[in-house]
């Protein structure tokens, strides 16, 4: 939803009405989800035990499963880029697949090229698939003209402007088809700069405008700790591409979320959660799963009621928004834009 100032708004406060009701909820909803699994004396333990499973899991020889960095220089055996301070090489195999607005040869990586590298499961320092330039517009059309259309991706995010070349046009469309003021999109391009030139659309377009979210079935009873639904990725804002964590839909107003609080709740009933807060993410695509850290408020998120179908048919609504490397971690495919997934809380 927006807010007085035109912005998207998550974190949604309840659905009762006064202070009272809202409170007693929250507490009520963080309670059953979050209540420890384990005597006092296993406490410290539990939480070690947490604390070390989060993060990246090691791939063959201790090296994280995905890297990513700037191409400085590309051969056809082997790819050096930079990433942070450092230099780093990766062997390109010939079954290596690349994503550059479309499939693509190695060879077409070229110096600065800005990529997310996941690598062979069982051959460390071995590139199995890499994205180039690959980036990922999510909000509400606040404007369209003839040089593109500008996006509202929240606060954090700021507005952001998609340019759809012609020969994708008619593709996006079909998907989206009111590209106007108050409508979502969500499109998945090449980004050169502050520009995403849009090929893909990445789901299809609500019926609803952004200020008219439908609300989610009543479920009555005790709330449950685990959730299927959308697991969809986005790029970090102002953090290296290989930064791990989830954009929660349901911060604890508590927190002090950026995006503002919203007065609806949302598409999916969901508990509060904390920044800091620990989600195991299955993906019921490969099998893969990941014990995760919200690192901040899934905004666009909440605004999508959509199922993702990349296999099956998932639950409607999104439950979590990854990071570029987490959502590569767990097998998915960034030119897809979702996975069927399970969150399981309060681990």
């Amino acid at each position: 939803m927006l807010d007085q100032g035109g912005h998207l708004r998550c974190c949604d406060r309840s659905a009762g009405s006064g202070t009272g009701e809202l409170i007693a909820r929250r507490r009520l909803l963080k309670a059953a989800v979050l209540a420890p699994r384990y005597r006092r004396g296993q406490a410290a333990g539990a939480d070690r035990a947490g604390a070390d499973r989060a993060g990246p899991p090691p791939g063959a020889g201790g090296q994280p499963s995905v890297v990513a960095g700037t191409v400085l220089d590309a051969s056809p055996h082997v790819l050096t880029i930079s990433r942070a301070d450092r230099e780093e090489r990766l062997a390109l195999m010939p079954a290596a697949t690349v994503w550059k607005g479309g499939p693509a040869d190695p060879t077409a990586l070229g110096a600065g090229d800005r990529i997310v590298v996941r690598l062979h499961r069982s051959r460390p320092g071995v590139a199995d698939r890499i994205w180039a330039n690959i980036g990922r517009v999510t909000g509400v059309i606040v404007e369209r003209d003839s040089e593109g259309i500008v996006v509202d991706a929240g606060k954090t995010r700021g507005r952001q402007v998609i340019v759809i070349p012609g020969h994708a046009e008619g593709r996006l469309q079909v998907r989206f088809p009111h590209l106007e003021p108050g409508y979502l999109i969500d499109v998945i391009g090449l980004r050169r700069g502050g520009v995403v030139v849009g090929l893909i659309p990445a789901t299809s377009q609500p019926a609803y405008r952004a200020d008219q979210l439908p609300r989610p079935p009543h479920a009555g009873g005790r709330a449950v700790g685990r959730l299927g639904g959308c697991a969809s990725w986005h790029e970090p804002a102002g953090q290296p591409d290989d930064v791990e964590g989830i954009a929660y839909p349901m911060l604890d107003p508590e927190m002090g979320c950026a995006e503002e609080p919203s007065p609806g709740p949302g598409c999916v009933r969901m508990p509060y959660l904390s920044v800091g807060s620990l989600l195991d993410v299955h993906n019921e695509c490969t099998g893969d799963s990941r014990l995760l850290p919200v690192t901040s408020c899934g905004a666009a998120a909440r605004l999508f009621c959509d199922r993702c179908v990349t296999c099956g048919m998932s639950p409607r609504g999104r439950v979590a928004d990854l990071t570029l490397a987490s959502f590569v971690a767990l097998g998915g495919e960034l030119e897809r834009g979702c996975f069927n997934a399970t969150i399981t809380m309060g681990r």
